[in-house]
């Protein structure tokens, strides 16, 4: 997936207010980490990817997407990327239809291979913190070779490793450099500096 080359860590954001996007987007770009999931768990989501769209710097996309009504939203709202929590069939229809990559969720072999039957091949392993960590996912690969990995829940700066060296796995998912409460209290200084610090993670390797 093209949007991953920007980045093997992508923030996972939830914003409460859309006004938050630009100052979020120029801490991100400032922290060399150029890419949003921005989740639709909050009623500024659409208004959020728009805004961020508009910024120009980053590479933003939709996430806890669970309808193909939400699809419509966030690619309207300039979404270039969809993830989903789960797998479902309606919603990765629609993201082909608008002609943007879908990212669905799959956690077991059965899931993987309704997707495979998709024509998916790139799938967001969530929750990955319980669903059996790095092990399961290195687990999955082997029956599954051709699928590629964007571990997500449950991940931040003392684990993410364990599955950015993974064969399979293209990027993980993760909102530590991005926490919620830093982002209501305006603290953006901070929201770059850990994106700095997981930007450096990779580039340990």
């Amino acid at each position: 997936m093209s949007f991953l080359d920007t980045s093997r860590i992508v923030p996972v954001v939830v914003l409460d207010d859309a006004a938050s996007a630009e100052p979020l987007a120029d801490a991100l770009v400032a922290g060399g980490l150029p890419i949003a999931e921005v989740t639709f768990r909050t009623a500024a989501a659409a208004g959020a990817i728009a805004r961020m769209s508009r910024h120009g710097g980053v590479v933003v996309g939709a996430g806890t997407v669970t309808t193909p009504d939400q699809v419509d939203q966030a690619v309207a709202a300039g979404a270039t990327f969809v993830v989903s929590p789960g797998l479902s069939a309606a919603v990765v229809r629609r993201c082909r239809f608008h002609g943007v990559p879908a990212l669905p969720g799959a956690t077991t072999a059965t899931e993987i291979m309704a997707a495979l039957e998709l024509g998916v091949d790139v799938l967001k392993f969530f929750p990955a913190g319980t669903s059996g960590g790095a092990a399961a996912v290195a687990a999955l690969s082997a029956p599954f070779p051709q699928v590629r990995f964007v571990p997500t829940g449950g991940i931040d700066a003392s684990n993410a490793l364990d599955y950015l060296r993974l064969p399979s796995v293209l990027a993980v998912g993760g909102s530590w450099m991005v926490p919620r409460k830093a982002i209501a209290a305006g603290d953006f200084e901070s929201v770059a500096i850990l994106a700095a610090e997981a930007t450096r993670l990779t580039s340990s390797m």
